[in-house]
């Protein structure tokens, strides 16, 4: 990201905010709606994105091309649906993405832009980000969204035996992190996230 040109990474800053910041909300959202309103009294359930940005997790972003937004707070014994409330309050973060990239593709495809300037650019590189954290997030090791939603919709056994394995899910993924930023040629989760991305992002385009 650092050998990025200044236009393209204030593209991706401008990006970044909504991006991060309605994947939270939503998740603070669906947990109260479920029951729990932790993430609420601590003043999360908010579009202002002061609330959901983390200062050290927005600037590896633009280090590394990996970072992250404040965690919204759960407490899953006040949420309705056990387990599965606890998938509905993770799912929906990345849904949140999936519609935003979606709303500016056809803002898009009904303006006719063709890129080249500030705005365009910036509207690809939304489409784009939004489309990488949809994909990126539903990887299942924990933190992410995806351990959570496995969880949900594994049966008890193997939801019990998938939580036992996610305990080194955190290093299963700063490793694969590693591989690809210092790696050539071993970018796994490149190629989880990039392929599904870049194809996504081609049909929502045409």
């Amino acid at each position: 990201m650092l050998n990025r040109s200044t236009e393209e990474i204030l593209a991706f800053a401008i990006a970044l905010i909504p991006a991060f910041t309605l994947h939270e909300f939503a998740h603070a959202w669906m947990a109260w709606r479920l029951g729990d309103s932790t993430a609420k009294d601590l003043g999360r359930l908010t579009l202002n994105p002061l609330k959901h940005l983390d200062v050290m997790g927005t600037l590896l972003v633009f280090v590394v091309g990996f970072g992250w937004a404040k965690p919204v707070p759960v407490n899953p014994a006040n949420l309705q649906g056990g387990r599965r409330g606890m998938a509905l309050v993770a799912v929906v973060g990345p849904l949140s993405n999936l519609a935003l990239a979606t709303a500016v593709a056809l803002l898009w495809r009904a303006s006719g832009f063709v890129g080249g300037d500030l705005v365009a650019n910036t509207l690809l590189v939304f489409i784009y980000l939004n489309l990488a954290l949809l994909f990126f997030n539903l990887i299942p090791f924990p933190p992410l969204d995806g351990f959570r939603v496995l969880l949900g919709v594994l049966p008890e056994s193997l939801a019990q035996q998938w939580a036992r394995v996610g305990q080194v899910g955190p290093l299963l993924l700063f490793g694969l992190i590693l591989l690809g930023n210092f790696i050539p040629g071993v970018d796994i989760l490149g190629r989880i996230v990039v392929a599904p991305t870049q194809a996504l992002m081609k049909a929502l385009l045409q």
